[in-house]
């Protein structure tokens, strides 16, 4: 199923509707992950902005929607070079990405070259993207990683009497960015952080790490996804370890809940926090998930959409609803497009999004546990939910500014009240 995933995907993002070639057209260009750790989530992504676009009948404002994909392997310097060919080789309009974190940084800086085209974020989630010199025509319909671990460290310590934490979570600003939003809740809340691990993206050795947590605190902090959520598991597993874990927003993702094995069997009873529950009763949830099923087999997709898949999904949807609202007029720089892009709300299948003056979405955070879902795989189940979750974490701006950028050592839980 893994390697069907990604090369049926790939092979579905070229397929172009009857006509699509036409004159009168908007070109999207995909920019997604397909190599490296997240490269089913990436798939997953390209599934969704085809599920988008049939939904909408290849059209919005007029004209026929044509799309291109170019893949990444989450480096910043290879989403730069897959943006410019997208622009310069393919002439897209608009440019729906990037996945991972630091491209996302890299796609900001990119973006301000070519103030005439729009770059609508795919799912990544570094803070920096939307908050550190933002660029006009980067827009992000997704809450950042921060944003997603809004909720998460209150829950453990007042539901599941967790205090003290160590954590392993990814040495790159996604993961930095995903663990202080956890973290400022966690300490907030009186938990202690007693030490702190930090591994590459892309690891496939965990054992040093393992060997290294401490005995003395009453669970661990996961902050890594895809692949590298997989391998530590299994070493995780074999090396007899039983520590509680609290899962960051994509350690229990479909991504990994679907993989083979039964190392993730580790997970079950682990909380995680994010921008969805698979289990949301909401209509415009459950048809969208309806509507997921229904398009793919079912053994070329997940269960349900991944985090990825949704972000593309909706990044998607965002690009044919501001189309629409300019009636498919892309000139004058695109400047009706940000506009209406920066101002009009969005219905999505996780509620209705807003953008910040950043170009940032606001929005609700979901707490949930992964079970046994009592037919040999794992779920994970709605818990607690979080609204109104902003950039800022409800600290004023200048609050969230003294403290500092996301990194190894910031944040300082004893300066928020914790220990550690």
């Amino acid at each position: 199923m893994r390697k069907s995933l990604v090369a049926s995907a790939v092979a579905a993002a070229f397929m172009m509707p009857s006509g699509a070639m036409a004159q009168d057209s908007i070109k999207l260009g995909i920019l997604v992950a397909l190599e490296g750790a997240f490269a089913e989530g990436g798939a997953d992504g390209v599934r969704n902005v085809e599920l988008a676009l049939q939904q909408a009948g290849f059209e919005a404002g007029g004209k026929k929607i044509e799309y291109v994909v170019a893949p990444s392997d989450t480096t910043p310097d290879t989403a730069v070079r897959q943006a410019r060919k997208l622009i310069e080789q393919d002439g897209v309009d608009i440019i729906i990405g990037p996945l991972s974190g630091s491209e996302g940084i890299a796609m900001r800086d990119y973006a301000k070259t070519v103030p005439d085209k729009t770059i609508i974020n795919g799912i990544s989630g570094a803070l920096e993207t939307t908050w550190v010199d933002p660029a006009p025509n980067f827009f992000r319909f997704n809450l950042d990683g921060a944003q997603w671990g809004a909720g998460l460290g209150t829950y453990v310590v007042e539901e599941k009497g967790w205090n003290r934490v160590a954590t392993v979570a990814a040495d790159y600003s996604f993961g930095y960015t995903n663990f202080l939003g956890f973290a400022v809740d966690f300490c907030r809340a009186g938990g202690e952080i007693v030490e702190r691990f930090w591994v590459p993206l892309g690891s496939s050795d965990f054992g040093g790490v393992i060997a290294s947590l401490p005995d003395d605190v009453d669970a661990i902090y996961l902050g890594v996804g895809g692949t590298d959520a997989i391998n530590f598991l299994n070493q995780y597993n074999q090396a007899g370890s039983e520590t509680n874990l609290i899962g960051g927003t994509i350690m229990a993702d479909q991504t990994v809940l679907t993989s083979r094995g039964r190392a993730k069997d580790a997970l079950i009873g682990t909380p995680t926090s994010g921008p969805l529950a698979s289990d949301d009763p909401s209509e415009a949830w459950q048809n969208y998930v309806k509507a997921y099923q229904e398009a793919f087999p079912e053994d070329e997709r997940f269960p349900s959409p991944s985090l990825f898949g949704v972000g593309y999904y909706i990044a998607t949807l965002a690009a044919l609803q501001a189309i629409n609202e300019v009636g498919g007029d892309l000139g004058d720089g695109q400047a009706a497009l940000h506009e209406a892009l920066s101002s009009n709300p969005l219905d999505t299948p996780l509620g209705t999004v807003e953008l910040n003056e950043n170009r940032q979405a606001s929005g609700s955070v979901f707490i949930t546990e992964v079970v046994d879902d009592g037919e040999g795989g794992l779920k994970n189940v709605f818990k607690a939910r979080v609204d109104n979750v902003t950039q800022t974490l409800g600290m004023t701006p200048e609050e969230f500014r003294a403290m500092g950028l996301p990194s190894r050592d910031n944040p300082d839980c004893a300066a928020l009240g914790g220990g550690g």
